[in-house]
Parts: C-alpha cells; sequence; structure tokens
C-alpha cells in the first residue's frame, strides 16, 4: 500500500487494485478547521482499513521522510495509525522504501512515477491500474511482498529483486 490522504493506492495479490481518499479539490483536507479534518481523515483511514481486510501479510510503503508539501503531519497521523490497526489485528507487515518499490519496479533505485507506471504495465498488466502511479506503487510493494514470501507474481530480474532482500519484512514463517 501507498497511503495518502488524497490517494491511498491500494493492491492485492487476488488481483485487484484501487484508489481511495479525499477528493475535494476545492476544500484541501489540509485547509479544513481540525474538528472536520479529522472527520475526513479517520474516513480516509476506515475506507482503507475496510479495503484491506486480514491478508497474511500487509506491505506498506514506507513514509517518504524528504517530501515536501503541505499534509506531512496528517499524512504521517494515516502512516501511523494504518500500521498500528494492521498490528493490534495481528496482520503481519512488512516495509518497502521509496527508493526500494522504484528498485522493484525499474530496475534503479531512483526514477520517475512513470517508470514505475510503465514497469507494472509491462511485468503486471493483469491489474488494472489505469495508470494512476498511486494505484502502481500498491501494485508494486504487493508484489515485492509476494516475492518475499517465495511466491512471486512474476519472475524480475536479480537487479529488481535486490529490493526485496533490502526491505524490511516481519518476523514470520514463510
Amino acid at each position: 500500500m501507498d497511503s495518502s490522504l488524497s490517494a491511498t493506492g491500494l493492491a492485492s495479490s487476488e488481483g485487484w487494485c484501487r484508489v481511495i481518499g479525499y477528493d475535494d479539490k476545492k476544500n484541501p483536507i489540509t485547509k479544513l478547521p481540525h474538528p472536520e479534518r479529522l472527520v475526513q481523515m479517520r474516513r480516509v483511514l476506515d475506507a482503507v482499513m475496510e479495503a484491506i481486510g486480514r491478508p497474511d501479510l500487509a506491505v506498506m510503503e514506507g513514509a517518504a521522510l524528504s517530501r515536501s508539501g503541505g499534509g506531512a503531519h496528517e499524512r504521517g497521523w494515516l502512516w501511523w495509525r494504518i500500521y498500528e490497526q494492521l498490528t493490534d489485528a495481528e496482520i503481519p507487515v512488512g516495509f518497502v522504501s521509496p527508493n526500494q518499490r522504484i528498485l522493484y519496479a525499474t530496475g534503479k533505485g531512483s526514477g520517475p512515477k512513470t517508470a514505475v507506471v510503465d514497469g507494472v504495465a509491462r511485468r503486471w498488466p493483469q491489474w488494472r491500474t489505469g495508470g494512476n502511479d498511486n494505484a502502481c506503487d500498491a501494485v508494486t510493494v504487493m508484489a515485492a511482498g509476494r516475492d518475499w514470501l517465495l511466491a512471486p507474481i512474476a519472475t524480475v530480474p536479480k537487479t529488481h529483486r535486490a529490493a526485496v532482500e533490502k526491505a524490511t519484512w516481519p518476523e514470520v514463517k514463510r
């Protein structure tokens, strides 16, 4: 999953992906009064958790701490609340950093979002992302998780697979 208040990307190894978030462009969530902001943030969280269900493994993209722009405080809240609810439900969680996500999709540790979109379209076309970079990010981290579970969705080159070795995985039997 690629968490975001406006566009959380989710993907399942069952073949679906979707994007969930607050989408009122005229009234951005960071401009709402705090009581309404919290209501909307909780709505996003609840929708994300409902969509996730109870997977055997959840894979979260690590927080992009260097990311600038508004809403960092709120994005951090969402990331931590998702993690909290997953761990409270005893769902194992793996973490793939933004650079590892790019590496797994493209074979390079950095690059534009369009490179990840292209990589997903070529390697995992059965996931219908509509070219949405958030959905593509989610498909990539989900596929890395399947690879770590020794049940890859598609064979990836060794250069790409290095991302799986560098990611942080839970202590569970595979």
